[in-house]
C-alpha cells in the first residue's frame, strides 16, 4: 500500500474530522486576512469538501439512459352486436 492509498484510507475513515479541519482552516485564513479574501476562502473550502467527498465515495460510471418506449394504448374491445330477440 502506497502513501496515497494510506492517505485515502485515512481520509475515508475520518471524513467528518477532515471537514471540521477544512472549516477551521478557512476561518483562520479569513480571520488573519480580516475577511479581505472571504469569498475566495469559501470557494477553496467548497472545493476541498468536494474533493474529500469524491475520494470517500468515488463516483460510479453513469448509467446510460434507457430509451423511452411510447405508451401502449389500452386494448379496445371489439364492438358487440345488440342482442337479437
Amino acid at each position: 500500500m502506497g502513501f496515497l492509498d494510506k492517505a485515502k484510507d485515512l481520509l475515508s475513515k475520518n471524513a467528518d474530522k477532515v471537514d471540521t479541519v477544512i472549516g477551521k482552516a478557512g476561518d483562520l485564513v479569513a480571520k488573519k486576512t480580516q475577511g479581505k479574501y472571504a469569498s475566495t476562502v469559501d470557494k477553496v473550502q467548497d472545493a476541498a469538501r468536494k474533493a474529500v467527498a469524491d475520494q470517500v465515495a468515488p463516483q460510479q460510471p453513469p448509467v446510460p439512459p434507457q430509451p423511452q418506449q411510447p405508451p401502449v394504448p389500452p386494448q379496445q374491445e371489439p364492438p358487440t352486436a345488440p342482442p337479437v330477440s
